[in-house]
């Protein structure tokens, strides 16, 4: 099940929600700021918007990501809590920001026109499916975070999106930090 709450928690929690390009991220990641207020930060479009890169990487059609420079830049916003942070990979992140990670998960049947969609090449679409075959971002998250906080969920369809939303937003209802006066 979700993680229970540690008692020196911020007021707010953080989110992560990672996973395999395709596998919903985004969408979920704005429902679930749209439902509850929490702070969407994707960090696609951050690194794009703040040019938190060390150039294009052609071939993969992809901004090489400057791991120290994206740390930099949200470590306050992190700190003060009530964030989703969406991205593809996490083993970069600082353990201590995060009190919920998720994992989405996909059928090749269902990621692989999804990622077609997105215009991705052919041997960028191949490259994601072998990961998610072999549940590279699932273990990354595994080697990165406390077991406990990490919740893999399916993300095939509109029902999964909805009963993803309704598990996240009941765990964050539950979310009820110890402050120490």
């Amino acid at each position: 099940g979700f993680p229970g709450h540690h008692p020196r928690m911020r007021n707010r929690p953080n989110i992560l929600v990672t996973g395999t390009p395709g596998t919903g991220k985004t969408t979920l990641s704005d429902a679930l700021a749209n439902t509850t207020g929490l702070n969407h930060i994707n960090i696609g479009t951050i690194v794009k918007e703040k040019g938190l890169h060390e150039g294009y990487d052609e071939e993969w059609d992809t901004y090489i990501i400057d791991e120290d420079k994206v740390c930099d830049e949200l470590e306050d916003i992190m700190n003060a809590g009530n964030n989703i942070v969406d991205y593809h990979s996490c083993d970069f992140f600082p353990e201590r920001w995060f009190d919920l990670i998720v994992v989405l998960r996909a059928d090749n049947d269902v990621l692989y026109p999804r990622l077609e969609k997105k215009g991705y090449k052919e041997h960028k679409i191949t490259e994601n499916v072998e990961s998610e075959i072999f549940q590279v971002v699932l273990d990354e998250a595994k080697n990165s975070y406390r077991e406990d906080i990490i919740q893999e969920l399916q993300s095939n369809s509109i029902d999964d999106m909805q009963n993803n939303i309704t598990q996240i937003t009941n765990w964050l209802s539950s979310y009820n930090p110890q402050r120490t006066t």
